[in-house]
């Protein structure tokens, strides 16, 4: 019995050497692994000499600098926009004044009961008066019609609405216009809707382009 006693507590005395040997073990890699970080974040944050901490700092400051620069230009940008284009949406919804007048010019024109009247020649006059007024107005705050009629149609000022024929002018020359366009500076307030011309196409041409299109079907 005390043979077998002395074999259990020799056992459980093994077992407790080999989970302290076994925790040293692992401090020891632990505290090794520590170590070996530190020296690792030593190597990592290396001192600067003076000339690099003056080379870093210029170059924060060239960087400061450009930012500043940037953002100035960005608002003077802004501010010339506003200041030179601050009316642009008022200026367009102004237009439809001019519209409108040239509608009732036109309405007043085809009226049979007035046509060759004293009357319709006053009232003519008066609409073309106020017709000029508001071109002057808009003249001296840089908004300015589109020259259109007789000129080659251009994408950034025109927009074609439908074609006629004419043989005594090119190809895509503007010969009527709709409703007159505008710019306000440099840049465009609305487009001159317009007709340009085409080439007049003969009985024949058309004869065998119909056959062509019953063909094709």
């Amino acid at each position: 019995m005390e043979k077998e006693e002395n074999q259990n507590k020799t056992f459980k005395d093994q077992n407790q050497d080999t989970e302290e040997v076994s925790k040293n073990t692992e401090e020891n890699l632990e505290a090794e692994n520590k170590q070996e970080t530190v020296e690792d974040q030593k190597e990592e944050i290396k001192e600067l000499t003076p000339e690099e901490k003056i080379t870093e700092l210029e170059d924060k400051v060239a960087r400061t600098f450009a930012e500043m620069e940037n953002q100035r230009r960005r608002f003077e940008k802004e501010k010339e926009d506003a200041f030179e284009y601050g009316g642009y949406s008022f200026a367009k919804e102004a237009l439809s004044l001019i519209d409108n007048l040239d509608r009732s010019k036109q309405v007043l024109e085809n009226d049979e009961k007035l046509k060759e009247t004293e009357a319709l020649k006053k009232i003519i006059d008066h609409l073309d008066i106020i017709k000029k007024d508001l071109l002057t107005v808009f003249e001296k705050n840089n908004i300015k019609p589109i020259d259109s009629l007789n000129k080659r149609l251009d994408p950034n000022l025109h927009q074609a609405m439908m074609e006629v024929e004419d043989d005594t002018k090119e190809p895509g020359t503007i010969i009527q216009e709709i409703q007159k366009g505008f710019t306000i500076k440099d840049r465009l307030l609305r487009p001159t809707l317009v007709g340009v011309s085409k080439k007049v196409i003969k009985k024949e041409e058309k004869t065998d382009e119909n056959k062509q299109n019953l063909e094709n079907k």
